[in-house]
């Protein structure tokens, strides 16, 4: 890949193609939603494509996530560069080995499309319980919300964790970002050879055991010198925000790109600002430029280092107009006074007034807030909402966003109809069956619309949790502009059903904007397709004037 080239696939591959280059081993099991990253490796593999050094990355697959993190150990202890993929319940598997290539300060980058964890139910779809169960493990935690970021991070991650030697979990959100494909620019193999630094790369394997270098590591200690040999490591967190802030500094030189712990954006004099991290913070963003536009004055704080977290970072970020603070998470902890975001972002608030360092000029007001779920949807009317709440006098200190909450009345109400897309932005909707093709044929479609012209694309994919054989619904978006809109399409411009009895069952044509295209694919001739038609769908073609095709 040329430095610049710009691609069109999903954000699984995109993290997959860095880290195929910049490691030598993988070892792999599979599970929704990170699975592909492991399939691209194999098939690269197989194919004898090479990573920056010339080499063809060696591939084990071990029976379950906790061999393959074990295995993942054993090859960091005799110094070779590796790595893996996993999500929501194999990543708890993953845990006890996590712990160990912490303590022993072994460089180390997991790639984790998060998902949920099996609790009341179990779900394939995504949000962040699983790798909130890692923040104790000692592993630094960098958040992408786009497969742009998700590309540029899985370098960042590599570079950082050599020069700090703290491993990295480098996660995004399972499918809504894994699953996206999208328009993005490339890293070359010369951009990742600049951002590699052999002499760390070496340093890593002069640690490695060896019978010509003996050294003690791993031993059981008693109680006179284990909580020593803990606090030891300080030093390394306490140095890591500040080498990811200059490997992000690095990676703008040399791409354009320009990261920082925590980015803001919004109104320089903002009164109101939303804090979250992950794909969601993408919506926030469109949603904050929308608001903005018609005279508000609001922002959003986008989080990329979650652990170490560095409270002064994330404060500093933040405007000094700032009066009142939401903070979302995308994740749930029952019986906690709150969750992990807003517990960290409450501690640095408080402790930067307490060294007197608080850019405010007096205390903002913050709350905090549950979203997404499951993949649940969030959308900008949900984004907006929360700056309602912000609004009133005394503000819910707790709440949830994005369902209806009848049984503790916690859930914030949103305004459904809302809707901020651009009209210069092309929207399409395919309704399909489960390995019919559908998905395939839009996907292909969305890749030649994003290579071959200059239009900006995304396409996403509604998926059934049975897969093969349930309901599949295409969202495609092209416009002259990025496209943040991580959520699905409320109006779109065309709409087509592949199959005919969808009409019976489900509202397919809530998604036609009014003068839209209707295109189905029917056992029927066009001159007597409409009499087959539900009366329903014969209403709402006329009531929109929806130009009918078969």
């Amino acid at each position: 890949m040329d430095t610049g080239k710009i691609r069109m696939v999903d954000g699984n591959e995109a993290v997959a193609s860095v880290a195929y280059r910049t490691n030598e081993l993988a070892v792999i099991y599979p599970i929704t939603p990170s699975s592909p990253m492991a399939e691209h490796f194999d098939e690269w593999a197989t194919e004898g494509r090479k990573n920056i050094w010339g080499n063809v990355v060696s591939i084990t697959e071990m029976q379950a996530e906790g061999g393959a993190a074990g295995a993942v150990h054993g090859a960091l202890q005799v110094g070779a560069l590796a790595t893996t993929f996993t999500a929501s319940q194999g990543l708890l598997l993953m845990i006890p080995n996590m712990y160990k290539i912490a303590g022993e300060l072994s460089p180390f980058v997991q790639h984790v499309a998060s998902r949920s964890l099996a609790a009341n139910g179990s779900s394939i779809f995504g949000d962040h319980l699983d790798v909130m169960a890692c923040r104790q493990t000692g592993f630094a935690m960098l958040a992408s919300g786009s497969v742009q970021e998700a590309h540029d991070f899985a370098c960042i991650a590599q570079a950082a964790t050599l020069e700090s030697r703290i491993p990295f979990q480098h996660f995004f959100d399972g499918f809504r970002t894994s699953h996206e494909v999208s328009k993005f620019t490339a890293l070359g193999d010369d951009d990742l050879r600049v951002m590699i630094n052999d002499d760390l790369i070496k340093a890593h394997r002069q640690r490695a055991l060896s019978p010509e270098r003996p050294v003690l590591r791993g031993s059981w200690h008693n109680p006179d010198t284990y909580f020593q040999s803990r606090e030891a490591a300080n030093a390394y967190y306490l140095d890591c925000p500040e080498i990811v802030a200059r490997v992000m500094d690095r990676f703008a030189e040399q791409t354009g790109r320009r990261y920082h712990l925590f980015d803001y954006y919004g109104d320089p004099q903002a009164e109101k600002v939303v804090v979250l991290m992950g794909s969601g913070a993408q919506v926030a963003r469109e949603t904050v430029e929308y608001l903005n536009a018609q005279g508000d004055k609001v922002g959003v704080l986008m989080v990329r280092l979650f652990r170490p977290f560095s409270g002064r970072d994330c404060i500093s970020a933040l405007p000094s107009s700032v009066q009142r603070i939401a903070v979302l998470d995308r994740t749930k902890e029952p019986g906690s006074i709150g969750e992990p975001l807003y517990l960290d972002v409450s501690a640095a608030l408080r402790e930067m007034e307490t060294v007197g360092r608080s850019p405010f000029a007096g205390q903002p007001c913050i709350i905090g807030g549950r979203y997404g779920l499951g993949s649940k949807e969030f959308t900008p009317a949900m984004v907006k909402a929360v700056f309602d709440e912000l609004d009133k006098p005394t503000p819910r200190r707790s709440f949830s966003v994005g369902i209806e909450d009848d049984v503790t009345n916690g859930s914030l109400p949103y305004d459904r109809e809302l809707d901020i897309e651009p009209d210069d932005v092309h929207r399409a909707v395919f309704f399909g069956l489960g390995a019919d093709g559908t998905v395939g044929a839009n996907k292909n479609s969305i890749k030649i619309i994003g290579n071959e012209t200059d239009y900006y694309a995304q396409g996403y994919f509604e998926y059934d949790s049975k897969k093969s054989g349930s309901m599949t619904i295409s969202h495609l978006r092209f416009g002259p502009r990025p496209i943040r809109s991580a959520y699905l399409i409320k109006r779109a411009g065309f709409v087509a059903c592949h199959r005919f009895e969808f009409l019976e069952k489900y509202d397919v044509l809530k998604y036609a904007a009014p003068g839209a295209v209707f295109l189905l694919n029917a056992p029927y001739a066009a001159d007597e397709v409409w009499q087959h038609l539900p009366k329903e769908v014969q209403t709402e073609l006329i009531a929109k004037k929806i130009k009918f095709y078969v």
